[in-house]
């Protein structure tokens, strides 16, 4: 086994202001956009006109096991899509709300639903359309190529771009800022079933 590099694994530590590890710490839900965060943004149709999107595997990987470490997931989308709901189904997403163009009324009712206050809520959005929920909630975030008019605004923008791992890169910032990254880091080394 080589040990320097699973040492290395667990030795992450990003460079993250205690102000913004403490509001991580209180994150329970993460509410996520899906075109342009989940997918690069491309909606790609074949000739028989059936609708199909790239998902990044690192998110996947993640969101398919971030639950057992304490954090809820959800996706609000604009459109309805099939692909779409096949995937986050297939990751166990808790949330799925597909075809809401307006996403702050989702996320208040998922809020109270939850009995959760903002402040225990993070939303990744990417567009001027997720603006109303940015604004809302805890923490906001975004991709690292989303529209310029949020880049400066919210409180944590990504080195990765939408569907390129952006939201891998949240959840590791959330298992290293609650404690949890050894043990996630660890967790692959028993088959799950």
């Amino acid at each position: 086994m080589n040990l320097r590099l699973k040492s290395f694994a667990l030795s992450f530590n990003p460079d993250l202001p205690d102000e913004l590890a403490d509001r991580l710490r209180k994150i329970k839900l993460l509410l996520v956009d899906v075109d342009g965060v989940l997918t690069d943004g491309s909606i790609l149709f074949g000739d028989d006109l059936q609708e199909s999107k790239g998902f990044s595997t690192r998110d996947g990987l993640i969101l398919g096991r971030i639950s057992k470490f304490g954090l809820a997931t959800g996706a609000i989308s604009g459109r309805k899509s099939p692909a779409t709901e096949a995937r986050l189904k297939s990751l166990k997403f808790d949330e799925i709300h597909l075809g809401y163009l307006a996403k702050w009324p989702i996320v208040e009712q998922i809020m109270s639903s939850r009995g959760l206050p903002a402040e225990e809520v993070a939303f990744i959005g990417d567009d001027l359309v997720d603006l109303p929920a940015l604004t809302r909630v805890g923490l906001s975030v975004s991709p690292f190529d989303a529209h310029p008019a949020l880049i400066g605004g919210v409180d944590i923008v990504l080195d990765s771009d939408g569907g390129r791992g952006c939201v891998r890169e949240f959840c590791d910032l959330w298992l290293w800022a609650n404690g949890k990254w050894e043990a996630f880091v660890n967790s692959f080394e028993v088959e799950e079933r």
